[in-house]
């Protein structure tokens, strides 16, 4: 069936305003778009996104004016605005073969269940990607996470370098346990490239 259906994430849609956006604010935003552009190769966003648009109807899942019943002028520079966490996103995905397979979703442990922690890596596991989420839109999460460090020939003992293509930060670590901590307001996602 993989030769004809592709998984597509949307992190929104004209019709559906999901409750973590109305009530997350521009984090959840970040948040959503994130595991969208990491989860799977192809994902959408729908129109207003961008500007972190959420207002709803009261009590509904629903936009309070939705594009399906008229046309909206948008300034696409408004002030809080996720267009260049969007670029960076893509542009990561763009130099990531990894980013790009549908099969190589892995899911890994943490310690604390705000955090979500998975991997891809291509056949030849000259592009490892670990990505952890925040999923918490309101308050800072830390967590141990597990690194499958044997899919990518380390030893408990190695130490192995993490570049956060994000944030261009560096983080040197070692075996499986490693610490990672996340505020949603200032980067609720790390997308580490593992550099042995």
């Amino acid at each position: 069936m993989n030769e004809y259906f592709r998984p597509n994430l949307w992190t929104n849609t004209p019709d559906i305003l999901p409750f973590v956006l109305q009530e997350g604010g521009r984090p959840a935003f970040m948040i959503r778009v994130a595991l969208a552009a990491t989860l799977s190769p192809l994902y959408g966003i729908y129109s207003g996104y961008e500007l972190c648009e959420n207002e709803a109807l009261p009590g509904r899942e629903e936009y309070l004016d939705s594009e399906k019943y008229q046309y909206k002028k948008r300034d696409w520079n408004a002030p809080g605005n996720i267009k260049d966490w969007i670029a960076r996103l893509n542009k990561i995905r763009k130099e990531n073969r990894a980013l790009q397979g549908y099969t190589n979703l892995r899911f890994h442990d943490a310690e604390n269940d705000a955090i979500l922690f998975y991997s891809k890596m291509t056949a030849a596991r000259d592009n490892i990607i670990l990505v952890v989420v925040n999923l918490d839109p309101h308050r800072k999460q830390n967590s141990f996470v597990y690194v499958p460090i044997e899919s990518f020939g380390q030893m408990e003992s190695d130490a192995y370098q993490v570049q956060d293509l994000l944030s261009g930060a560096t983080y040197t670590w070692r075996g499986r346990r490693n610490y990672v901590e996340l505020d949603p307001d200032v980067q609720p996602a790390h997308i580490f490239l593992v550099r042995r």
